[in-house]
């Protein structure tokens, strides 16, 4: 139990101590420094050219850091110093007394010099030993302190180890060892190798995590760096080795990345520190032994599925989305005790439509119309869950309990909506009989075989694909797929998958770059409510397209080009071939399965109803049709310009 965590945690004073660079941010530095305070850093790493464009005094930046709660850990970089002919090293020495005059009217005591990359750097341990150690005399007089820095581009040191070597060699107080995650694991060094490091030489921890691309390395650095888990490095086993030397300073992240810059600061530092506080929860899970000030939390939490979705909606949608159920073979199951709420089900899915004309449901229709506002999830524990969201940063989620209502525990989730969370040890495996009314029509219907939802999916601008990724690997016990580009008519939409480790929880992450895309016009008319996509699963597709038919049905209409190609593609038998034309039901199929899908035309600004049936270990999500049902879908949609009616 969560209770039972927190007891653990003896030692308040036992802190993680946190820091980010003003480089990872957008917004001038009064800007960054409280989106930076406010999501619970500790301290923050001035970037040269931050402080370079700030119009005030180092000591009028020192004051604006103090003010917001900040201890101005870093000062950097200083460039291009070791191992210089005359005059180039005596300019050198110069220039770094400048720098030493800015940090003590700042307030700080450290300053990052990055391996040289100069063209004149005539390079050896021994001299850039020496040269470390005048550096480090002239700082002690100030109180400074030098950590030195293995670009994984430099001219001469590009690897930690014979960055350390320097360092060792310098032997001096004031001289250490900044690592870098990124210029170590972007160049694949044996991370065995820090753990021999003596914790005290270790003066900082930059982290940067980045997507597996054969590139550059300067520009793979300058561009495309991430939080920790939003990329594809081992992170976790970098902070391992780093743990393990007994290092108990400031993890500071150091993200160059171009959307970072043109985002919310406020939500990217709030990702960081979560960031952060994810990748040191891991390390503590895989080495207890190890003293670690990490924030008490329960492990990621597992999850059994989806076990409802609801919908915000006025009386009028609310009766169309009804008989949209009823056609789709869903009965009017159960109706609120207290509240304006219906329950619609079908096998283990339930579908709620709430109408209610005030509370959240209510605000959330005035602002996104008729919606999918919230999805249940079945997880182990529901207080552990929203324990462990809240350590990481997530906004939980109150509101007033109505007569016969459970408290259910919840957070906030993609485009504002809400994620429930509900337990088999509780009462809240009994919401459905506690909180509802029993329509006696429940048993009557005419259903189509669905039996769960097999997948859900959220659409959001691509820029907080990241983002959104982090949240849900971090607070679940899930996997990310590999990014997929979904071809568009109109542009390129990005989409990820988050799985469960049963398979029975999985979502997809769809990124809209433009608002002419199929999920840029669902973001732009629903104002990014979240919820797009909803695939139903059935054991025979087919069946299910035929009990469809019967209920007066009309399925989205795929082109027959499609199927001539599917027919030749994948050599189907003529037969198959034309069960799937005559049903408008696309095909794929991989190495272990089969996967056939079924697609209702959109309902309101693009929400998208889908009918899938796995056969075999079919592990995809139809990727490869999804630019013939978009070009399907687009046909139908409201021609811009024409207004809603």
């Amino acid at each position: 139990m969560y209770e039972l965590v927190r007891s653990q945690q003896t030692r308040e004073e036992a802190r993680l101590k946190t820091s980010i660079a003003t480089v990872s941010i957008a917004g001038n530095l009064a800007e960054k420094f409280a989106a930076i305070s406010a999501a619970g850093f500790d301290g923050v790493e001035i970037f040269e050219n931050d402080f370079l464009a700030f119009d005030g005094s180092p000591r009028d930046v020192g004051r604006m850091a103090g003010d917001t709660g900040l201890t101005i850990t870093l000062f950097q970089p200083f460039r291009d110093f070791e191992g210089l002919p005359e005059p180039q090293r005596n300019r050198a020495f110069d220039r770094a007394e400048r720098k030493f005059d800015v940090m003590q009217e700042l307030g700080t005591d450290l300053m990052l010099v990055c391996s040289s990359v100069s063209p004149v750097s005539l390079g050896g341990i021994d001299r850039a030993a020496m040269d470390f150690h005048e550096l480090g005399e002239r700082a002690a007089k100030r109180g400074l302190r030098v950590g030195y820095e293995a670009l994984a581009w430099g001219r001469h040191v590009n690897d930690h180890r014979d960055a350390w070597e320097i360092v060792r060699r310098t032997d001096h107080p004031n001289v250490g060892l900044v690592l870098d995650s990124f210029h170590t694991l972007a160049r694949r060094i044996e991370l065995g190798s820090i753990r021999s490091i003596p914790a005290d030489k270790i003066f900082i921890v930059q982290l940067a995590d980045a997507p597996l691309i054969e590139m550059d390395l300067l520009y793979w650095s300058r561009h495309f760096r991430n939080m920790p888990g939003e990329g594809d490095l081992p992170m976790r086993q970098f902070m391992q080795a780093v743990a393990a030397t007994g290092y108990d300073g400031y993890l500071s992240l150091e993200i160059f990345n171009d959307q970072f810059r043109g985002g919310s600061a406020k939500a990217i530092s709030v990702d960081g520190r979560r960031s952060l506080v994810w990748l040191m929860d891991q390390v503590r899970r895989e080495e207890p032994a190890l003293e670690m000030a990490i924030p008490p939390m329960p492990d990621r939490i597992g999850v059994g599925g989806v076990e409802f979705i609801e919908f915000a909606a006025d009386r009028q949608d609310a009766g169309q989305l009804g008989s949209l159920l009823r056609m789709l073979g869903f009965v009017e199951a159960g109706r609120h005790v207290s509240k304006e709420v219906t329950l619609y089900r079908q096998g283990e899915i339930n579908i709620v439509i709430n109408t209610e004309r005030q509370g959240f449901a209510h605000s959330f229709f005035v602002v996104h119309g008729t919606s999918a506002y919230a999805m249940g999830l079945k997880v182990e524990d529901a207080a552990a869950t929203v324990a462990r969201a809240e350590a990481l940063g997530a906004e939980i989620f109150h509101q007033r309990v109505g007569p016969g209502e459970l408290s259910i525990p919840a957070i906030r989730g993609v485009g504002g909506g809400l994620i429930y969370f509900l337990d088999a040890k509780t009462d809240l495996a009994k919401v459905w009989d506690i909180e509802f009314t029993p329509v006696t029509s429940a048993s009557s219907g005419n259903g189509v075989d669905l039996t769960r939802i097999d997948h859900v999916g959220q659409t959001m601008a691509q820029e907080e694909m990241p983002s959104w990724l982090l949240f849900y690997v971090s607070i679940f016990r899930t996997t990310k797929t590999p990014m997929v580009d979904i071809v568009d008519p109109a542009g390129l939409v990005r989409s990820q998958v988050i799985e469960g480790l049963d398979k029975r929880f999985r979502l997809t992450l769809n990124g809209a770059e433009s608002h002419r895309t199929l999920a840029g016009h669902f973001i732009a008319e629903t104002f990014g409510s979240g919820v797009q996509h909803l695939a139903l699963a059935t054991d025979d597709i087919f069946a299910t397209a035929a009990k469809l038919q019967a209920n007066g049905f009309e399925p989205l209409q795929i082109s027959m080009n499609y199927y001539d190609d599917v027919e030749a593609r994948f050599g189907l038998d003529p037969e198959v071939a034309d069960r799937l034309r005559s049903a408008n039901i696309l095909y794929d199929r991989d190495d272990n399965g089969e996967f056939f899908q079924l697609y209702a035309p959109t309902f309101g600004e693009g929400f998208i109803v889908e009918f899938v049936e796995r056969r075999g270990a079919y592990a995809g999500y139809g990727a490869p049709n999804a630019p013939f049902r978009i070009a399907a879908q687009k046909r139908l949609m409201r021609p811009k310009g024409m207004p809603k009616l």
